[in-house]
């Protein structure tokens, strides 16, 4: 009973690996022809914080603005009944600076609370620097890997925070939704979350190889999956509940936040079952490895 669930675990990885490989393939095609919808934080504009009626809701708002504006006006509410932060182009404030007038169908009573601008230098510079973290991030993660593991194990790892990333970051090309720092932060999130699972399967893998020499890649990686899987599970399961009611409880702000972060759990836990175990599979990595040199004892 134990070899046809090893053996269906098996056929079970090389599937879901071969359907990453389609996913990253896919990914990345469609990031390099769809791009980002870039947020205020890259491109530069202006946020505006107003209050109004408390009785006035989102949806009046937002259709009182498009007839105000050619471009589309980003509608939050600021967590406090009648208070409502507005982001915009540069060239929409310009044209609409007397918030009095444009609101006045809508309420008599209108007080801007604040109002910043982004700079395009200042969102290109931060653009720059969003990247620079993320490069950092993996250049760190693979020297820890390489330090820790041989590098056919490691690759998988790898290869695996690769295919998470570029899937989340196609998911926001595909739908265009707004790409913020706040959806980069989850990115940075993910990378971490996703790593723990792969480290913990890879060194599952390490073990069962020095203490199994003599036995099949194909039946290590699967048994390590195995040994690790009700914990992948348990973590995962929990980790999703709170990011979900983070979802539903925390608002428009939160909302691109928590579905990268939702996506990014799924397809990290899936990653690191399949592409990080089948590519050392791949690679040949075996117990010789990890075989521990003898210390000379000749002076």
């Amino acid at each position: 009973m134990k070899l046809i669930n090893m053996s269906k675990l098996t056929k079970a990885r090389y599937l879901s690996s071969l359907l990453s490989l389609i996913i990253m393939i896919s990914s990345i095609a469609i990031i390099v022809s769809n791009g980002f919808n870039w947020g205020l934080d890259f491109t530069g504009g202006v946020v505006t914080e107003v209050k109004l009626d408390s009785r006035i809701k989102a949806s009046q708002i937002s259709q009182l603005l498009a007839e105000h504006s050619a471009q589309e006006v980003s509608v939050i509410s600021a967590g406090e009944a009648g208070r409502w932060v507005l982001r915009y182009s540069k060239v929409d404030a310009e044209s609409s600076t007397d918030m009095a007038s444009i609101f006045a169908p809508l309420s008599n009573n209108v007080e801007v609370l604040n109002s910043s601008i982004v700079g395009s230098q200042i969102g290109q510079e931060l653009a720059e620097q969003g990247g620079v973290a993320l490069l950092v991030a993996m250049l760190c993660i693979l020297a820890y890997l390489s330090f820790r593991f041989e590098w056919r194990l490691a690759s998988g790892a790898l290869l695996a925070l690769f295919h998470d990333v570029v899937f989340v970051l196609a998911f926001f090309s595909l739908t265009q939704m707004e790409f913020n720092l706040t959806i980069l932060a989850a990115v940075l999130a993910i990378l971490g979350y996703s790593l723990n699972d792969s480290i913990v399967i890879a060194d599952r893998i390490r073990e069962i190889l020095i203490a199994k020499p003599k036995m099949a890649i194909e039946q290590i990686c699967s048994s390590a999956v195995k040994a690790t899987l009700s914990r992948t599970m348990v973590t995962s399961g929990t980790t999703l509940i709170t990011v979900a009611a983070l979802w539903s409880m925390g608002g428009a702000p939160l909302e691109g936040f928590s579905i990268a972060m939702f996506l990014g759990i799924v397809i990290g836990t899936i990653s690191s079952i399949s592409v990080g175990t089948c590519l050392p599979e791949l690679l040949k990595v075996s117990g010789e490895h990890y075989k521990v040199e003898p210390i000379s004892q000749t002076p």
